[in-house]
């Protein structure tokens, strides 16, 4: 399958969690030279597919059941690119051991992504073919303008120009949006790794709002829809260096 670029980079997203999948497949989206032959669940059913398929990279969790992401590059005769993604970075040394492009710890923003990839693939073998045509995710509006979120058992589409703002609520996250909310079963931060840090910004542990949709703020709070957010100790100068304050 063509892209209409000269070159084309296969690639395999395995990770048995649905939600980090999502994550890496939006990124490969977002970069057209990036082309996703597959995605698994778990390391044995990669294994089956790359004995008859061949990819360029490997997007690879380390922690999985029946065999580990380690395990599985031990196991392979020709050993693709691998890019590890994983929550845990006491693997990390494990994993230079291996030889891996690089080390992504979750939750992955798109940058840490993109500058994987270009490691992965440098300008003296790809001719700069992958800088040239990753999109920056803010830049990225026609084709990015929503995330999906699991509701119950569907994946739901929410708009990001309608988000007003994200609460977490323990392993439950809420998006505020203009019409109404929803609920979500994952933490803020897989939330927020699926965002532009350029229109959603973290103000506190337990918020991220839509700069846009800032009315007016303090040191202390933000208001957005007629309500007002808790602005973090943690968080501050990074929202109010954000304003341009």
């Amino acid at each position: 399958m063509s892209n209409g670029n000269s070159i084309q980079i296969k690639c395999i997203i395995v990770d048995d969690e649905p939600m980090a999948r999502d994550v890496i497949r939006r990124y490969i989206e977002k970069v057209p030279i990036l082309y996703l032959s597959g995605e698994f669940g778990n390391a044995i059913d990669a294994s089956i597919f790359l004995q008859e398929h061949h990819v360029d990279i490997i997007f690879l969790d380390i922690r999985m059941p029946q065999l580990s992401g380690t395990d599985f590059v031990r196991s392979l005769r020709t050993v693709p690119k691998i890019i590890f993604t994983t929550a845990h970075k006491e693997y990390a040394h494990e994993g230079y051991e291996l030889d891996v492009i690089d080390y992504l710890l979750k939750p992955i923003r798109f940058d840490r992504f993109l500058k994987a990839v270009n490691k992965a693939f440098p300008k003296k073998e790809q001719d700069a073919e992958v800088e040239v045509y990753a999109t920056p995710l803010h830049e990225a509006k026609a084709a990015d303008s929503f995330i999906y979120v699991r509701v119950d058992r569907k994946m739901v589409k929410i708009i990001l120009d309608d988000i007003l703002y994200i609460e977490s609520d323990k392993d439950y996250v809420k998006l505020f949006t203009d019409k109404g909310f929803v609920i979500t079963r994952q933490t803020i931060a897989s939330v927020e790794a699926m965002l532009s840090e350029k229109e959603f910004v973290r103000i506190h542990r337990s918020y991220i709002v839509s700069m846009n949709k800032v009315k007016s703020f303090t040191h202390e709070v933000v208001e957005v829809a007629n309500k007002e957010l808790p602005v973090g100790k943690l968080y501050r100068n990074n929202f109010l260096k954000l304003q341009g304050n």
